[in-house]
């Protein structure tokens, strides 16, 4: 073994080999997720955490999919089952049920709210070519929180969209 030989292909400081790096695409990239039997996704760029599951603090008189808040780092984080806002099945809470907090921007205020969701699956990339109008069906996610399909295999991914998500609607005290 040449030592000499291997130094040679080693960079040197302040330059960088990126042969082989598949993760840098001219799409976008989405973090997809499982609500029941289906799968979500939404912007990458939005994801500010993974958590596992965590009991929130209740918040008197909220919806019902209104989890509660936590306390990130002195954020006070609503946390927003997703399977109950959309009406998808009944909520179990397992080992691999996550909260994903999003992070977006919204009138030049920065608005941070958690997700329950069934379990995390994915990073998906896509062109915008390969993202589909949503054909209103009637389903249980409102036509406002979708921005797109894509078909992924022999599956289709709903896109979601995160600002409208950020959205919680006044609701009735009964």
């Amino acid at each position: 073994m040449d030592i000499q030989a291997l130094a040679k292909d080693i960079p040197e400081q302040g330059e960088y080999s990126l042969e082989g790096i598949d993760f840098i695409t001219s799409g976008k990239q989405y973090l997809t997720f499982l609500l029941g039997e289906e799968q979500y996704a939404v912007d990458i760029l939005c994801v500010e955490e993974i958590r596992s599951w965590e009991q929130p603090t209740v918040i008197p008189n909220a919806p019902k999919y209104v989890k509660g808040v936590i306390n990130m780092r002195g954020i006070i984080v609503p946390i927003i089952d997703l399977r109950l806002k959309f009406n998808i099945g009944q909520a179990t809470y397992s080992d691999i049920t996550v909260v994903i907090v999003l992070t977006v921007e919204i009138e030049d205020q920065s608005r941070t709210i958690g997700f329950v969701v069934d379990a995390v699956s994915d990073v998906l990339n896509a062109e915008d070519n390969e993202i589909k109008n949503s054909p209103y069906f009637g389903g249980c996610v409102p036509q406002s929180c979708i921005d797109g399909l894509i078909n992924v295999g022999a599956k289709v991914v709903t896109l979601l969209n995160v600002e409208t998500l950020q959205l919680i609607e006044k609701h009735k005290v009964d």
